[in-house]
């Protein structure tokens, strides 16, 4: 009978056991590593999911056909309040690269890092001929008032062609730290939008409308250039086009008409939106003459453009009566002589109101001020099927006169009454949305007797934006040159306004079927320190953070010591 093996010592069977947990930990991991390399996932833990990529976003990144790099002017030593907006930059850039892969480029400049003060200077005059303009943004960091210039830009370059990107967005009036999260949260969408506009696909085509007294070529230069650098953009004459000529357009803009549209022409523009065209209605509903104003006063009256009934059919009508606003930008007044020279001034005039008040809907989100004149106000009608939503307000100190209006400009010599202006929050730009039912169905094509179905076969739903304000879309004059300024650029003020920001959002929000625009909405929610309770509690949380960890760690070695010597002294 061969002896029996003899059994394990307790070190060797504890030697193996510890050797085979530790052999199963580290198969585990290289599992979740080899599964990790294989399906790709990230985890999002915060509430706002901040880090998460659109679908849209994602979709574009994934599918580009060339490189694209961005230039991004963040580097340096920032404040606090601005080392957010870079690092957020760069945690973007970082989601993004994971989904655009081997053609997603980034890279951050300091553009202050040139090592003598001429070669920086002539690196920010570089930039300046790019259209970069600096920033002196201010932040309250520990009490103290801290200013820094930055160029808050990144370029994305893809194909040869170049996009400039404005990092630094929101409303100016705001307070500094919501300004800048209002930019943290349109990171994505201002990247990806550029990204997308320099990716090769085919244009879309938008027409201007003409022949109704509408603006010129000067005067909406601003508008159709920036609309030109990411669409094909035509003037069109409803009177000579043909149907078939619409329907290869995607979108038409009605920019400040002066006459009246004729029937035929009324019934081409609603057989395009009816037909799934989208249309913007930038319109007065009241005539204005500065001259007139100016020479003693006028009676503003009502402007008949022969879209009423039109506009009144798709959900809203806008009202025969002038809005003014205490919240308004200014026009020069002689206010004296300077030698044998007018002085001249900029005064608060009460017809011409800021709007500073908007939806949360992607087109106005976090968008800034922007300026308009002689505008009225909207009402809503019942309209089946049509999703109406309200752009646009006043401020809480608003008055709206009825037609007719006395308009004078020597009234801005005087003091508004504040008491007059009890209305508050009036809208003057709504967004339309749905299948729009024709103004001509169960009635007779004007000019024959043919009579149109209740639902055109051609029907598809469509957008459309109303907005009280013709002077919206028109970009002021350089009375020297005779070029076009920006548009919203107020040159009195010597601001411009986002007027132009807020048109190309619409036209985005109609005409990009990827979704893209919806990013605009994303949300962050500040969560700030009490500052009062930071300041009165300060030293006591350094206290705890500096003597907080080396107790811990002074408790842990104590255990483990005690543990360490009780498990082996019952070993032996």
């Amino acid at each position: 009978m061969a002896p029996s093996a003899p059994a394990p010592s307790p070190s060797t069977a504890r030697k193996r056991r510890d050797l085979t947990r530790f052999g199963l930990a580290l198969l585990v991991l290289l599992l979740i590593n080899f599964v990790g390399a294989i399906y790709f996932f990230r985890l999002d833990m915060t509430e706002e999911k901040r880090y998460t990529m659109s679908g849209a976003t994602k979709t574009l990144l994934e599918n580009l056909k060339q490189p694209v790099t961005v230039t991004v002017y963040l580097e340096g030593d920032f404040p606090p309040a601005f080392r957010r907006l870079q690092q957020s930059v760069r945690e973007t850039l970082n989601e993004m690269q994971v989904y655009g892969g081997s053609n997603l480029h980034y890279v951050f400049v300091d553009p202050s890092a040139a090592g003598t003060e001429k070669a920086r200077n002539e690196y920010y005059a570089t930039l300046l001929k790019k259209g970069l303009r600096p920033t002196n943004l201010g932040a309250n960091e520990n009490g103290k008032r801290v200013e820094k210039i930055i160029f808050p830009w990144a370029t994305v370059a893809s194909g040869g062609k170049e996009q400039q990107v404005l990092l630094l967005r929101g409303n100016q009036a705001a307070p500094s730290d919501v300004r800048l999260n209002q930019s943290i949260e349109g990171l994505e969408y201002e990247l990806a939008s550029a990204i997308r506009r320099l990716s090769p696909g085919k244009r879309k085509r938008i027409g201007v409308l003409e022949g109704h007294g509408e603006l010129n070529n000067a005067e909406a230069g601003d508008l159709i250039g920036s609309l030109q650098q990411y669409y094909d953009v035509f003037r069109v004459n409803l009177n000579q086009a043909r149907p078939q000529d619409l329907k290869t357009l995607s979108a038409v803009i009605v920019a400040k008409p002066a006459t009246a549209y004729s029937e035929p022409e009324k019934f081409k523009l609603d057989q395009f939106i009816t037909q799934g065209g989208n249309a913007l209605f930038f319109v007065d509903a009241m005539r204005v003459n500065l001259d007139s104003a100016n020479r003693g006063g006028m009676l503003s009256f009502p402007l008949q453009l022969n879209l009423e009934d039109l506009l009144f059919k798709y959900g809203v009508r806008i009202n025969p009566d002038l809005i003014l606003d205490l919240n308004s930008g200014v026009i020069p007044m002689v206010t004296g002589l300077e030698g044998e020279k007018p002085k001249v001034e900029p005064m608060p005039w009460q017809f011409y109101p800021l709007i500073n008040n908007f939806s949360q809907h992607p087109i106005t989100r976090n968008l800034d001020a922007v300026y308009t004149k002689f505008v009225s106000s909207i009402d809503t009608v019942k309209a089946a099927g049509i999703r109406k939503t309200p752009l646009l307000f006043t401020s809480r100190y608003t008055r709206v006169l009825p037609s007719p209006v006395p308009v004078n400009l020597n009234d801005a010599r005087l003091e508004p009454e504040q008491r007059l202006y009890k209305d508050q929050f009036k809208p003057v730009g709504y967004l339309l949305e749905g299948q729009f039912r024709s103004l001509y169905a169960n009635r007779a094509q004007p000019g024959t007797s043919q009579y149109l179905p209740e639902t055109p076969p051609l029907a598809r739903p469509s957008k459309v934006l109303v907005l009280s304000d013709g002077d919206f879309v028109r970009s002021e004059l350089d009375p020297k040159t005779g070029r076009p300024y920006r548009l919203g650029f107020d040159r009195l003020a010597n601001t411009e306004f986002a007027n132009r920001e807020m048109v190309l959002n619409a036209v985005d929000y109609m005409l990009d079927e990827s979704g893209l625009i919806s990013v605009r909405s994303k949300q962050i929610t500040l969560r700030p320190l009490d500052k009062l309770r930071v300041v009165e509690e300060r030293r006591r949380w350094q206290l705890l953070n500096l003597v907080a960890p080396l107790v811990l760690l002074g408790l842990f070695g104590i255990v483990r010591a005690w543990r360490r010597k009780r498990r082996y002294a019952s070993f032996n």
